[in-house]
């Protein structure tokens, strides 16, 4: 029994230093592993934090081939524009309705949409029995007005030989006035309906009612046809004068202080903008529109109005002042990231992307070898700009960080050599 209690206690012993051998292995060799990774994990996050390259090199012949040519940074007087939409309009006073101040049926319909009217002129014509019997009232009330004078006359002589009654006469002149009262009412409604009460006689009653329009201008609308009853609620047609267009423009709060009356306002219609058309602001309004939270801004159209049409869509360009600027060809500047930029000549090197160790003692090798053989490349350093206005070709710029006054830009071909930039870059990494 106390044998293998002896023995059992030899076994633990053994087991309790075998163990611990065996942990103290491990924990020396998860050291020496960790300190491997960990110097590896450096190499990579170093390697990836590095800048992206901003410097290209280019052999003479690829210069050549892609045809990339050279130039300085100018001062340029450009215009400066700001972008509207709005749409065209005809004010209230240069549209009309042609109405018939008497109800009637059309009896004839002389316009169509789209054709134009002088004021004055026929638009439909409108019958009704009314018509008739007005201008036999007008008749009559002048006949009556006949018979009243030579009553008042009679009753005048019988009162000045004291024949007759005075109230009388008072009666008598009190009839007539009432009558040329009357008649003065229903030639005015004659003359309403376009009828000239001159022209009213027995044999002469007219039953059509002239309808004529009451501006200059393009029938817009026929609202009425043949046989259908109009009256003052019903108009037979609509007619727009658009010799009196306005551009009514939308424009933003920003861009408001840019804008001031008798500037010029060059607009093509939205739908079709191959043409371009003239106005001039003549009024900038004082609160904003309640949908687009934009301020108004009317402008008369000048010159040419053929084609423009009340109600048409149109985008502008608003002229502003000329600035004189720093300004290269527009096609030099290229676009990376949301951000713009150009290319001017450099004597930096590109920038170096490798690990150390061993392969990077190669590389220097490699390096200290092409270093004794001849180069035959340009350098290029990608500089980023804040672009401005754009006219004629050329682009106004401003630098994020200086360069040099004689800087030679690249002002053909900065697109190939910013694909190159980006494509060695790729690679690099």
């Amino acid at each position: 029994m106390i044998f293998q209690i002896n023995k059992i206690i030899s076994v633990t012993i053994i087991l309790t230093l075998l163990l611990s051998a065996c942990h103290n292995h491990k924990e020396g060799d998860g050291h020496n592993h960790g300190t491997a990774e960990t110097k590896t994990e450096a190499k990579k996050e170093e390697h990836h934090e590095e800048a992206p390259a901003t410097i290209a090199s280019l052999t003479a012949e690829q210069i050549k081939t892609v045809g990339i040519t050279f130039g300085n940074i100018e001062n340029k007087e450009l215009t400066a524009t700001i972008k509207a939409n709005g749409n065209l309009k005809v004010p209230n006073n240069n549209k009309a309705n042609a109405t018939s101040l008497y109800g009637g049926v059309i009896k004839t319909l002389n316009v169509q949409i789209g054709s134009f009217v002088k004021k004055g002129q026929t638009i439909a014509t409108i019958a009704n029995p009314q018509f008739i019997q007005l201008q036999e009232e007008y008749l009559s009330t002048g006949s009556k007005i006949t018979f009243a004078e030579q009553e008042v006359a009679r009753q005048k002589e019988l009162n000045e030989g004291n024949a007759g009654a005075k109230k009388n006469l008072q009666s008598a002149t009190a009839d007539l006035n009432s009558l040329r009262t009357r008649r003065a009412s229903l030639q005015q409604q004659i003359q309403l309906m376009g009828i000239n009460p001159n022209n009213v006689s027995n044999g002469n009653l007219q039953s059509m009612l002239v309808v004529s329009s009451p501006i200059s201008g393009t029938v817009s609308n026929v609202f009425a046809k043949i046989g259908s009853y109009v009256d003052v609620s019903s108009p037979v047609a609509e007619i727009v004068d658009n010799g009196s267009l306005h551009l009514d423009l939308n424009v933003f709060e920003k861009d408001l202080p840019m804008l001031k009356v008798g500037q010029t306002i060059h607009f093509t219609l939205t739908n079709n903008p191959t043409t371009e058309y003239d106005a001039v602001v003549y009024s900038i309004g004082t609160a904003f529109e309640s949908d687009s939270k934009t301020i108004p801004v009317h402008c008369n159209v000048k010159g040419n109005k053929t084609g423009l049409i009340d109600g048409m869509n149109i985008t502008a360009i608003v002229s502003l002042n000329n600035v004189t600027s720093p300004a290269v060809p527009t096609e030099a500047i290229v676009e990376a990231d949301g951000k713009y930029y150009i290319f001017i000549k450099t004597n930096k090197e590109p920038e170096e992307h490798h690990e150390e160790g061993e392969e990077g003692h190669d590389h220097k090798e490699a390096e200290k070898g092409k270093e004794a053989e001849p180069k035959n490349t340009t350098n290029f350093e990608k500089i980023e700009i804040v672009k401005g206005v754009s006219n004629m070709g050329y682009t106004a710029i401003t630098f994020v960080n200086e360069i040099p006054k004689d800087a030679v830009i690249v002002t053909k071909g900065a697109f190939f050599i910013n694909a190159k930039l980006s494509n060695t870059g790729e690679h690099e990494h």
